[in-house]
């Protein structure tokens, strides 16, 4: 490479450059027609003439190339890097040299190559579009790992290109708009604004505790009467019964008593049944008020002698025949 093109850099072109760009900046457009009627007014084609060697010429337009890829990519704005793009697509189809000299795009630009062609298509630039598919289907682009050519050439120090600050996104573009009046107004408007927010959290604090104090006696007064009603709750329970109670309880006693303890047995072994009625002989006796628990008397005997002694017999005893 001649000792002109240091760093795939070359001065002259670089100044010429940055001037096209400054005029396309200056129309406030993105429009391709205005970056082709700056082109041919600067009659920039014309760069390619006056090489004669095919390995001079051939390495010429690869810096072109790169030259005109570093204001395609970031830190540059949006319109320079659209200036960029049309640039490329220029250098491309205007060099002199067969086959022609490919625009190396790295990979690790790819990412900032997507951003920019989405942004164009959400914001309706279909001329970004065209011009970079147009490139796409020439087969313009060389996707490579690396920006640059890889050689074995003695490392050095490389050289800081200086950069066009006028072209730069302006990432402190909201910081050039603030004056010291208007940081000053900030500022008051800042101190009001924490003082207002102090004065609202302790009304907010005052309020709440009145509230508190007002609730506190309702719910003193609530948890006294609950607990004067347990209390007697629980000295009901505890107390002595009434005689309601004490006759269900005496009742349930002896029918508990009288089922575990087996049916009884009265007059000569013969079980009665507690639920069953009296029957007519027991009636009678209980009438005269006389006991029938040790009588001796037959069972079929419904009425007792007057005179004691006096044997008793059946009307139908001496009929049958043992």
């Amino acid at each position: 490479m001649p000792p002109k093109y240091v760093d795939n850099v070359y001065e002259p072109l670089s100044e010429d450059v940055e001037d096209l760009l400054g005029r396309f900046q200056q129309k406030d457009s993105i429009r391709f027609d205005d970056f082709s009627a700056i082109w041919r007014d600067m009659r920039f084609s014309d760069v390619f003439l006056g090489i004669f060697g095919v390995g001079e010429m051939r390495e010429f337009c690869k810096v072109a190339m790169i030259t005109a890829a570093k204001y395609f990519l970031p830190p540059y704005c949006f319109q320079v890097r659209v200036g960029g793009l049309y640039l490329m697509y220029a250098f491309y189809n205007t060099q002199l040299v067969t086959p022609p000299v490919h625009i190396r795009l790295a990979l690790r630009d790819w990412d900032y190559v997507q951003k920019f062609l989405q942004d164009s298509m959400v914001s309706g630039h279909l001329d970004v579009v065209y011009i970079y598919r147009k490139l796409v289907s020439s087969k313009a682009f060389q996707y490579t790992a690396m920006p640059h050519s890889l050689n074995f050439r003695k490392p050095k120090r490389p050289k800081n290109q200086k950069l066009c600050s006028e072209m730069l996104a302006r990432a402190t573009a909201v910081n050039d708009l603030l004056s010291e009046d208007y940081l000053e107004e900030v500022t008051n408007i800042q101190n009001h604004y924490e003082k207002m927010k102090q004065d609202l959290e302790e009304h907010n604090t005052f309020h709440q505790t009145k509230e508190e104090d007002e609730e506190k006696p309702i719910y003193e007064e609530d948890s006294h009467s609950r607990a004067s009603l347990l209390a007697s709750i629980k000295k009901k329970s505890y107390g002595k019964p009434d005689d309601h109670g004490s006759k269900s309880r005496r009742h349930r006693q002896g029918a508990v008593h009288s089922s575990s303890s087996g049916p009884e047995q009265e007059h000569g072994g013969r079980e009665v049944n507690p639920a069953k009625p009296l029957s007519l002989r027991a009636r009678t006796w209980k009438a005269l008020g006389k006991n029938t628990e040790k009588s001796e008397l037959a069972p079929w005997l419904l009425s007792a002698p007057d005179q004691e002694g006096v044997p008793l017999r059946q009307k139908w005893q001496g009929r049958f025949k043992p």
